[in-house]
């Protein structure tokens, strides 16, 4: 996954829900200044552990199958890592041998094809659908189908198979347990029905549904969604799977064209880049507004609130004088025009120019602006 080195983003905040690959995904965000909140919503429970994925291994073993279908490389790499370790890995790739091979994507037809494995058929699209229609067509009526699944194995593709007539081996490597810290799930809710975050990124289905089931544990999820489909927030899946829950809710996500970790990260930084404000050119330097800050010459700013008020409404006048009782009434819990003055003040402080923000006599103050 490769990112350009860049600090354009510092001051946005991304809450990241994926464990696997979550250090990777938020090392991506972070070289482009990108405060990120860790916060996985479920836990794996690791392939060499798992003794229901080794039952349905030997079920498989005990009655070869006829097609075997491969939804990741990374689940079929795994699947094949847990069988070593059950010392069950030269009989698997026997079986596996004489059977049919269907791929979803070239990343799982890699996998198969690294172990000398032939595949029969790949979905270029990457998509169960695909896989779906093309069973249909043909027809599973009798056949015996292994699905290498990845997570939740909600995809649809073994309900399609039964309702065709196939007897259905189901393989779930990598399967979801609770997640690994709830405090820090609930907190993130907080912080996305609140408007605190800038996005909220997703990378499996199961995940995105358990972000969405804590969010109405905590009592929020109304908020959670008015935050999303209002895109206050921006809620960002790696596909279209794992973007189903929240469409489901009437939220429409950010989706990159390819399913890869690398394009969502792309898809962030090009969605946070095009929300944020431009920049302001004074002569204490590059300002620019986030979220909740200001940044000048992507240095973040030491504001107080008041100040950080005051700096809004200059910004927003674009270089206009902006009349005293008009700052008076942005500052949070004025009293009086002494209030006013001591904000600008702290603002000048921080920007360490007094010359960014001009007093024009009895009239009020306004930002000045390189032209």
């Amino acid at each position: 996954m490769s990112v350009s080195r860049s600090t354009d983003l510092t001051g946005c905040r991304v809450v990241l829900t994926a464990q696997r690959r979550g250090e990777e995904f938020a090392a991506a965000l972070e070289r482009r200044g990108v405060e990120v909140v860790h916060a996985p919503t479920l836990s794996h429970i690791p392939h060499v552990d798992d003794l229901e994925l080794l039952s349905r291994t030997r079920e498989l073993l005990d009655g070869p199958p006829d097609v075997v279908i491969v939804t990741t490389g990374v689940g079929f790499r795994g699947w094949l890592e847990a069988a070593d370790a059950a010392g069950l890995h030269a009989r698997l790739l026997e079986a596996l041998t004489g059977a049919r091979i269907i791929a979803r994507g070239p990343k799982a037809q890699g996998a198969v094809q690294r172990e000398g494995l032939d595949v029969a058929w790949t979905a270029t699209s990457e998509t169960a659908r695909e896989i779906k229609d093309l069973l249909a067509e043909e027809g599973v009526a009798g056949l015996r189908v292994a699905v290498q699944h990845h997570g939740a194995g909600s995809d649809g593709i073994d309900d399609a198979l039964r309702a065709g007539g196939a007897q259905v081996v189901s393989l779930i490597v990598y399967r979801w347990g609770p997640a690994p810290d709830p405090v820090a799930v609930e907190a993130a809710v907080d912080l996305v029905a609140l408007g605190e975050v800038d996005c909220v990124a997703f990378t499996a289905a199961p995940g995105t549904q358990a972000f969405l089931d804590a969010a109405a544990r905590v009592g929020v999820l109304d908020a959670v969604l008015g935050s999303l489909r209002e895109r206050c927030v921006l809620a960002a899946c790696v596909g279209d799977t794992t973007a189903a829950p929240l469409r489901a809710h009437g939220v429409e996500p950010l989706v990159p064209e390819r399913f890869r970790m690398g394009a969502l990260v792309r898809v962030i930084a090009t969605a946070l880049e095009e929300r944020r404000e431009p920049p302001i050119a004074t002569p204490a330097g590059r300002i620019i507004l986030t979220r909740d800050g200001a940044l000048v010459d992507d240095e973040p700013l030491a504001l107080t609130p008041a100040a950080l008020a005051v700096l809004r409404r200059l910004a927003d006048a674009d270089g206009a004088v902006v009349a005293r009782d008009e700052l008076l009434a942005v500052l949070p819990g004025a009293a009086g025009e002494h209030s006013v003055e001591v904000a600008v003040g702290r603002l000048r402080d921080a920007l360490g120019s007094r010359d960014a923000v001009a007093t024009v006599i009895k009239r009020g103050y306004r930002l000045e602006i390189v032209r």
